[in-house]
Parts: C-alpha cells; structure tokens; sequence
C-alpha cells in the first residue's frame, strides 16, 4: 500500500517492504544522544545559522533515504553535506577552485554552500545522481560540535514537509515532522534565519545557483564582479531551492499590492517594516526599523506564525530588492506561487 507522504508517521524498510512505524520525537540539547542516533541510521534535526537541518550519516544510503522519506522529498533533489571544517571536505571532492576556495576562507564557517566535483566517496543519491556535490560549513556551535565528534559529514536538507515553510527553531521542526524523526537538537532561533547561498563554478566565473544568506553584493565585494545567477531548474544544474513551488504555508499568500489595499476581519499582513502604518493584531511586523537583516531571521517564523493564526489568507509586503531583500523576495515568489495558478 501506498501511504501519502504527510502521514504522521515514519516509513521504514524491512525486507523490502515499506512499514509505517511512530516514533516519539523529543527535544534537547545531548549531543551524545545524537551521536549515538546517527551511528544508529537514524535522522534528526539540527541546528544552523541558517536554518534547522534533518541529518544523517551521509555515508549510509539507508538512513540518507529516511531523510527523502520523512520529508516526502523527492531522490531527484540532491542533498548538502555538512563539514566541520574546509580541510574536511578533501577527501569527498576531487577539486576545490581557487576562486571558490578563497569565498570559503571568507565566508566559513556561514551561510554559503559550494557546488564541487564530487569524490568516489560521495554516493549518487545524495548528489541525485550528478557528478558535483553540495558542501558547506555550518556557523553553529552545537553542529560543528556535533561534527566535529564524527568521523563522516552529515546529509541534511531543511527540517520541514518538501514545500514548506522553513524551520528557524525547534518548535519549527517539531510541528512538521512530530513522531517521524527520534530527536531535534535545539539550539535556539537561527540567527541568519535564510537559507545558504549555493554558489559554483561555470566557465571559470563564479555562478549564484541560489539566493541565499550571503548577498550578491556581499559576494561582489570579494569576486570584483557580479556574479551571474541561475536558480532555476532549466539552467542545468540541480541544486536546492530551485523548483517553482517552495517555503509555502497552507494558508493561501499572496504579495501586498499596497497600503491602500482593504483587508477584512480574517485576513492577515505581514510587513517588512513599520513605517508610519497601523500595525495591528491581524499584522506581524518583520522590523520596526526597516533592517535587513532582522527582516531575514524574523521571515519564516512570521509565515510559521501567521499560517496557525487561523486567518482565511495572508498578504505579505515585497521587500526592497536589494541586498537579502533580492533571496526574501526569491523565496516569497516560490512560497506565493502555488496560490497563482
């Protein structure tokens, strides 16, 4: 029998066949616990600067299918892996340009992965079959603890239903994917609150494959030019956050046309800043001050918040496109898509 995905349940195989088993799903900070959970092929969440990540040893193919199976995430969306440190990474590529490398020197630990060739090492399901793998190092002190007391890097996607809303904490994770996964590592709200930015190499210029939460500008300033972006699905390369229909709530949202839009008693704002306005119960002001970076780390638990609020729909203001306005406005144009056609 085939179970839909959303099941409250996790899916495991046993002489091939799928099973589905509940699991309890505890919250808390012991890193042994997880050590020991992962050498045990099982998934959990974990934290990043960026956002929560669903874990497993990358190296078994078993546990790096539960990660597909508790998120109901398709095989032909490739994984990252999370390193504790750049020399780390070695042994699982088979080269490391120079202009990449010199981001990485910057940049990590932080919100940036790296498109590599990948090594013998890597198996195909977690680079979907392709011959380059997603890598990064996380800025997190319980993960790159966690890391570092491992002998393999970590598989990990965001820890959330393929297509949802983002985790930024905990509480995040726990909503989505109680009783799929043993155990989520709490450490605290993501202080990023975007996903990584994923960069790589074409033609010898650095390519931006995703919008994340490293700027464009942030990333010219070092490069000395403008680095081309391609984040959508027809450019080759398969990567995260590329398909059309992403970070969505089950509330239908939609982009705020302007201040002087009328709303009724069940309908809910989300705004980037409080400029003069009104701000009202029915609205969640992302920063008072208008600041950037606030707005990024307050994204997806104003959408987590305002999507449990009951509210009949959602309308949300568009972001100066500048800086990581230009990844907000990304991810809000996938999120808001599903509700288009």
């Amino acid at each position: 029998m085939n179970f839909p995905w959303y099941f409250q349940q996790s899916i495991h195989k046993f002489n091939g066949t799928n099973y589905l088993c509940s699991v309890k799903t505890s919250i808390g900070q012991d890193i042994q616990q997880v050590i020991s959970l992962l050498k045990k092929g099982e998934v959990v969440g974990i934290p990043t600067e960026t956002v929560y990540g669903l874990a497993a040893d990358s190296t078994n193919e078993d546990a790096v299918l539960k990660i597909f199976e508790a998120k109901g995430r398709p095989t032909s969306n490739p994984l990252i892996l999370h390193f504790p440190s750049i020399e780390a990474i070695d042994p699982y590529v088979s080269d490391f340009p120079k202009e990449l490398l010199a981001l990485a020197r910057v940049f990590c630990p932080g919100p940036i992965t790296f498109i590599l060739p990948k090594s013998s090492l890597v198996p195909s399901l977690i680079t979907a079959g392709q011959e380059t793998v997603a890598v990064r190092i996380p800025n997190h002190p319980l993960t790159l603890s966690l890391l570092n007391q491992l002998d393999v890097p970590l598989a990990a996607p965001s820890a959330n239903r393929y297509g949802g809303i983002s985790p930024t904490k905990a509480d995040h994770v726990f909503k989505q994917l109680n009783e799929r996964i043993p155990y989520i590592l709490d450490g605290g709200a993501c202080q990023t609150g975007l996903e990584s930015t994923i960069v790589g190499m074409h033609d010898q210029k650095v390519i931006v494959y995703r919008l994340g939460g490293i700027s464009i500008e942030r990333l010219e300033q070092e490069l000395a030019y403008v680095p081309e972006v391609k984040n959508e699905l027809h450019h080759g390369v398969r990567t995260s956050g590329m398909v059309k229909y992403h970070y969505a709530t089950e509330t239908p949202l939609y982009f705020l046309s302007d201040d002087k839009q009328r709303f009724t008693a069940n309908e809910g704002r989300i705004l980037f800043q409080q400029n003069e306005r009104n701000i009202t119960d029915s609205d969640f002001c992302l920063s008072a001050s208008g600041d950037m970076d606030e707005a990024a780390k307050n994204l997806y638990a104003a959408l987590h918040d305002m999507d449990s609020r009951g509210f009949d729909r959602l309308f949300i203001e568009p972001f100066p496109n500048v800086g990581l306005g230009k990844t907000m406005n990304d991810r809000l144009k996938r999120a808001t898509a599903k509700f288009q056609d």
